[in-house]
């Protein structure tokens, strides 16, 4: 092929832009994501890793998705592609499909392809449509896709929608030259689709070009990662699917939330947690077992402080390259049950200055703030905020607009509990999405007294020996 004759046909091919907005089924749709919002995930079925590939027309993202699946092969993957849901050509859109555009967002059955991905990723298999290219229409049997533990949505337009985009809890662009793809589309449409070479680079002209110019690469702003080369790339594609493999060993609220830090989860913590949460431990035990479980997390919440490289020399005159830790840091306690967890911190900071905020619980909303006695340079400093125990988030949340109102950086401030219920993770994070929270374990919810479960009971008082027992 002449690089004049490609030229002469680009320049000549001028067209009308056609693409249809459908809007049938939308009603029936509506009524399924009604009765889909009841179907929640108390099935037993953990939230599956959505992962969204975009890019370009033949700019690898099959390659890209294929590589994924074939690493992850120790996992349940399924592969959902956008062009599935294209919608059938009406009989007037089928007299001129050359002037239809394949390329534009309209063109695509977004509701069918959210409702498809709701019901995915509620545990319930679902019927993909099967799209033939050739006759430009649906054809039977539908592609069976059942629930997954990483669901992969590829497509040229899967982040034009935000709905969609919402979905993702990773979002890939693939990069590609815009000549490399060119030539791979003129390959995969002549041999895959049976269009002529005419008729590929006419459409390429009018719709390709144009909508990956107004519609894709716009949204690669919306790209966690970015690749280029596609399927080339395998040291990009490696460093993806450890990061798949990391989330998927997660709570999935850490999925969520980046800022929330569960602690590795061993026979070890797992025997003392069982130990504190027995209503039949004893004082002296709970105690002993409260605070190695304190003394772990104080640890890992230390670990996400800043740090400077430091080389020292040892005692055989080597030179060491190691981190020198943060020296503007303070500890804050939420009186009472926050200071059980001084003596841990104090431990680990040699000489660490701590300052309390007492507020008063009255019921399950209302907080009020009686005392407080903070560092007078607090606002210079990074905060380690202690409590035990995350419930409904309303204490928390007034503790860390307290630090906020006194100079304190939200970004410079790190939560620290032994357990947190899901709701009080919510509530922190959405209203301070800057701040770390780094917990020991995740607990089911709230009861209708708003008290944690399964729990460990009122912590201060088992800890300070001032329960009723």
């Amino acid at each position: 092929m002449g690089s004049k004759l490609v030229e002469e046909l680009l320049e000549n091919s001028v067209g009308v832009h056609f693409s249809g907005l459908h809007v049938d089924d939308i009603e029936l749709r509506n009524s399924e994501q009604q009765l889909l919002a009841t179907a929640e995930t108390e099935n037993g079925c953990r939230e599956p890793f959505v992962i969204g590939v975009a890019g370009g027309a033949a700019a690898g993202k099959t390659a890209v998705c294929d590589m994924i699946v074939e690493k992850l092969h120790d996992q349940r993957v399924v592969l959902v592609n956008q062009e599935s849901f294209y919608y059938d050509l009406t009989e007037e859109e089928l007299n001129h499909v050359h002037e239809y555009n394949f390329d534009h967002p309209d063109a695509f059955d977004t509701e069918n392809l959210l409702c498809c991905m709701e019901k995915l990723r509620h545990g319930l298999a679902v019927d993909v449509p099967n799209y033939d290219f050739k006759s430009n229409k649906r054809k039977l049997p539908a592609r069976k896709v059942n629930p997954s533990d990483v669901i992969i949505l590829e497509g040229i337009l899967v982040f034009h929608d935000p709905r969609v985009r919402e979905m993702m809890n990773m979002k890939i662009f693939v990069d590609t030259d815009a000549d490399v793809r060119l030539a791979r589309r003129i390959r995969r449409d002549t041999e895959e689709k049976g269009r002529d070479l005419k008729t590929v680079l006419d459409q390429y002209s009018k719709f390709v070009k144009p909508a990956f110019d107004d519609f894709i690469l716009p949204t690669k702003k919306y790209a966690d990662i970015i690749i280029p080369r596609g399927g080339d790339n395998h040291v990009a594609i490696d460093l993806i699917v450890e990061h798949i493999r990391t989330k998927l060993g997660q709570h999935n609220l850490c999925k969520i939330y980046p800022n929330l830090s569960v602690i590795q989860s061993t026979f070890q913590i797992r025997g003392m947690h069982t130990l504190i949460r027995d209503a039949k431990t004893t004082t002296h035990d709970f105690i002993f077992y409260s605070d190695r479980l304190i003394r772990l997390v104080v640890e890992h919440g230390l670990g996400h402080l800043p740090f400077k490289e430091k080389q020292v020399i040892t005692p055989t005159g080597s030179v060491y390259t190691g981190v020198e830790f943060c020296k503007r840091l303070c500890g804050i306690s939420i009186i009472r049950s926050g200071e059980s967890m001084e003596n841990a911190l104090r431990a680990c900071c040699k000489g660490i200055k701590i300052g309390k905020i007492l507020i008063h619980r009255e019921g399950d909303n209302g907080q009020q703030l009686i005392y407080h006695n903070l560092p007078k340079d607090i606002a210079d400093r990074n905060v380690l905020l202690l409590d035990p125990i995350l419930g409904t988030g309303n204490s928390a949340v007034q503790a860390i607009s307290l630090l906020l109102q006194n100079g304190v950086q939200e970004s410079n401030i790190i939560f620290l509990n032994l357990i947190s219920a899901p709701q009080g993770v919510h509530v922190v994070c959405k209203r301070f999405p800057r701040i770390k929270i780094v917990t020991s374990e995740i607990e089911f919810g709230l009861n209708e007294d708003f008290r944690v479960v399964p729990g460990m009971g009122e912590f201060g008082d088992r800890y300070f020996g001032t329960d009723d027992d």
